[in-house]
């Protein structure tokens, strides 16, 4: 899906990180992450599962298939803590891809081919995902339920 709600893909960025492709820095990073919203207590569960292993492999993806594992490459990371809603921006410095060209993971061909398992995951995890047209670009959306107050002083 396209970014319905920006078409200039600008959102508050309450949290920005740059990571160097190298794969062991993602565990760190998700920590990091979900570290500075300790108000989504209430959330916990989806914050530790949904929101954790989308972006995990919003970050996976952007650094073995939009960097290509290249070292000199990073990978740009912009979070906001909305209003109801944690936002996730992952932006890699590859040529991007068409989304809709990978194949459905579940389908009964697809079951052994190891393509398309991430973002089925992001897909079923998050409760929304969209790409920028380029293809290097994810943005995450996980909504929250509680009425709790998100760090700078947003109400979700």
């Amino acid at each position: 899906m396209i970014d319905p709600i920006d078409p200039y893909h600008n959102i508050p960025r309450d949290l920005v990180l740059e990571l160097p492709t190298d794969v062991r820095t993602i565990e760190h990073a998700v920590d990091y992450v979900i570290g500075r919203c300790p108000a989504c207590a209430e959330e916990a569960r989806r914050l530790q599962l949904n929101f954790r292993v989308g972006l995990s492999e919003a970050l996976t993806n952007a650094m073995l298939y939009g960097n290509s594992r290249d070292p000199s490459k990073r990978v740009l990371v912009e979070i906001a803590f909305q209003l109801g809603r944690i936002q996730a921006r992952v932006t890699d410095q590859g040529s991007g891809f068409d989304p809709a060209s990978v194949p459905d993971p579940t389908t009964p061909e697809n079951l052994t081919k190891p393509c398309g398992r991430g973002l089925f995951l992001m897909r079923k995890l998050l409760d929304e995902v969209w790409y920028n047209d380029q293809g290097n670009q994810v943005t995450l959306v996980l909504k929250l339920e509680s009425d709790g107050i998100l760090e700078g002083g947003v109400q979700a």
